[in-house]
């Protein structure tokens, strides 16, 4: 989706705050957006939780500044609610990795495992697995399944090799990654804690081992930030997408907060290229057309929400909390 145009001389975000009245609409944004849409945003967060709050609100147009996947999340769990994304090119690595079919093959050659599915993946996918996991729940569900009981972990294999690690269970893995979190740097990392001894890091598990075997602290991004307020030092290396460090600054402005390099040195090739895709322009012309908007077979949405509401059951108070708490992993 291009950038609008023909918005010369108009006061975007006077607009989107008299749009979002008008559209009785809520506006979500995840940590991982441009600082001027998570300001503007009624409610910052991780994705489910950005869900969860939305369904809990009177609101009758959500829309999420996020990526498809996580808007899509919104539909299943909200679907009378007008589901809008400001660009429908938003996708995300994770998801692109996961080709229904393919999952569906994959489930076939495996038919004794469950599937504990990642949320980053699309309603095909979530319609075919057992229970939906995040970066907060996956352990805590993990536990309440028996041990001889074969499982698929998808579709992050680095979500899955660490839990794997962590927990001893056998997981089935798919092969996809996060292109994000797959471009931090081991060197450049260790270069950077020379520049800073003493200044403990901080790692989403979607990043390779050996990047987690250098983490004071493993966790989702909710996890991450409650780490950022708890850590007794001053600095902290933030090995996850940098823009949850605008978060971070404006909570803690006595604190310093750096971004793990990539192979580069900095950290601006970690930067979602899909987040980025949404702007304000974008998230303006959205609630003003009420598109691109995420429509949904009913089917597929009642088979979506059975792997959702299965989460739920095992792991709800995780929701928009970091559980996997301090960790330090050796990974093969």
């Amino acid at each position: 989706m291009d950038q609008p145009q023909n918005l010369r001389g108009v006061d975007i975000r006077a607009e989107i705050d008299r749009l979002r009245k008008e559209r009785n609409a809520v506006i979500l944004a995840h940590y991982y957006q441009k600082p001027e849409i998570q300001d503007i945003a009624d409610f910052v967060g991780d994705s489910l939780d950005l869900s969860r709050k939305a369904q809990a609100t009177d609101a009758d147009v959500i829309a999420f500044c996020g990526v498809r996947f996580m808007a899509e999340t919104a539909k299943i769990l909200s679907p009378q609610k007008t589901v809008i994304l400001p660009d429908m090119d938003a996708g995300c690595s994770l998801e692109d990795s996961c080709p229904p079919e393919q999952f569906a093959a994959f489930r076939q050659q495996h038919p004794d495992a469950i599937a504990l599915t990642y949320i980053n993946c699309s309603a095909a996918v979530k319609a075919l697995s057992d229970v939906i996991v995040t970066s907060s729940s996956a352990e805590k569900i993990l536990s309440q399944i028996p041990k001889d009981q074969p499982i698929i972990f998808g579709p992050d294999r680095n979500l899955g090799g660490y839990l794997a690690r962590k927990t001893g269970r056998e997981l089935i893995l798919w092969p996809g990654v996060c292109i994000v979190h797959e471009a931090f740097s081991e060197t450049e990392l260790l270069k950077l804690k020379a520049q800073h001894p003493g200044a403990p890091v901080a790692a989403h598990p979607e990043c390779p081992a050996v990047i987690l075997d250098h983490a004071d602290y493993v966790g989702s991004t909710s996890g991450i930030l409650a780490y950022a307020k708890d850590f007794a030092g001053d600095t902290l290396i933030v090995a996850t997408e940098p823009h949850i460090i605008h978060q971070m600054e404006k909570a803690l402005p006595n604190k310093t907060f750096i971004g793990a390099p990539g192979a580069d040195g900095n950290c601006n090739c970690n930067i979602c290229p899909y987040m980025a895709l949404n702007t304000m322009e974008k998230l303006y012309v959205a609630l003003r057309d009420l598109q691109p908007r995420i429509e949904m077979d009913e089917d597929l949405r009642v088979r979506a929400k059975k792997s959702l509401d299965a989460m739920l059951a095992m792991a709800s108070g995780t929701v928009g909390l970091g559980d996997l708490g301090p960790a330090k992993v050796t990974g093969d």
